[in-house]
């Protein structure tokens, strides 16, 4: 494991130590978080990758594994590449099945679990993956500006390393060579934020005390809770798919002029529940450019309930958003 500053910084890391060449693909799906996809559209303009996204299932419920392992087999990609939760839905995506399609093959696997490292167990073993990168903060209740990466032993074994390695990753043997640690501690800088440690080792050992199972039965628990009732709220459109959604729950209005609530934009309406106590995050459509032109949305609304939250605080918000709602027509 190795710590990182959050987990794009993590992620870059990765991707820095694959020695991409001309030609080479990268396979990812539709609802990959939108810095990972931006990244490899650099990789694109600079190494001149070729950016393979594998369909969703015709209902829209993740990515369709079956064929996603057949372009695994028609491209040999040098990398694949999924987010287990995307941040822009609730969506939860079979990282495990493409794991074992990714070891069948002997393909290099970089999973994104930002979203949920501390919503859910996330066992690197059953996922198959060799790499996989997460945030401190969000589920895990951390502090901004932490996260990590986890790098498998074949991984290290393989000679993975970062591409700006420097003195705490990497021993200067002789004046022409350099020697890179055993562990992942070679994609970690000299300088190093012991404070924020501390905060992140007391968030997970808060998370443990609590107990992952608990907290991964509570928490979807409290956003099924969520979405159904705000999926009655006239005008009111939910947009998570999946048969088993995480704790994101994403909404916009329902028709096709405005994308948005009726007579509200998304900085005024964030706004309004910021001023009633209410926490949540706004989505853009160039955060998801393919999930959201799929769902015909210009910006929607991420609530994220966690297991401290109660009942009675889900029902509040769903009686807010009611309000507002009304209060545009």
């Amino acid at each position: 494991m190795a710590f990182a500053a959050s987990a794009t910084h993590a992620y870059t890391k990765a991707l820095s130590a694959i020695d991409f060449r001309p030609g080479d693909v990268i396979l990812t799906t539709r609802n990959d978080f939108v810095s990972n996809q931006i990244a490899f559209l650099s990789l694109r303009k600079r190494h001149g990758v070729r950016i393979v996204h594998a369909p969703d299932r015709p209902d829209g419920s993740g990515v369709d594994v079956d064929a996603m392992a057949a372009l695994m087999r028609a491209h040999r990609p040098r990398l694949v590449a999924v987010t287990h939760v995307p941040t822009n839905s609730g969506l939860v995506q079979p990282v495990a099945e493409v794991g074992r399609h990714c070891r069948e093959l002997d393909l290099l696997y970089l999973v994104d679990a930002c979203q949920s490292v501390g919503q859910y167990p996330v066992d690197v073993e059953e996922i198959g993956c060799d790499l996989l990168t997460a945030t401190c903060r969000k589920f895990l209740r951390g502090p901004r500006g932490s996260g990590f990466l986890y790098v498998s032993d074949r991984a290290l074994a393989a000679g993975y390393e970062p591409l700006h390695i420097d003195m705490h990753g990497a021993r200067w043997v002789a004046p022409g060579h350099y020697r890179p640690v055993a562990t992942a501690a070679r994609f970690e800088e000299w300088e190093f934020p012991y404070a924020t440690v501390l905060g992140c080792a007391a968030a997970v050992r808060y998370a443990l005390r609590v107990g992952l199972e608990p907290i991964a039965r509570r928490t979807p628990a409290l956003a099924g809770r969520l979405r159904e009732q705000l999926a009655a709220v006239p005008g009111v459109r939910t947009l998570d798919r999946g048969p088993a959604p995480a704790a994101l729950v994403t909404f916009a209005i329902k028709g096709l002029v405005t994308f948005a609530i009726k007579g509200w934009e998304a900085e005024p309406f964030k706004a309004a529940l910021d001023a009633r106590g209410i926490n949540s995050a706004l989505s853009y459509r160039e955060f998801a450019q393919f999930d959201f032109a799929d769902k015909d949305v210009r910006w929607c609304l991420r609530l994220s309930p966690h297991y401290y939250n109660t009942e009675d605080e889900v029902d509040a918000v769903v009686g807010a958003v009611a309000e507002l709602a009304r209060s545009a027509r």
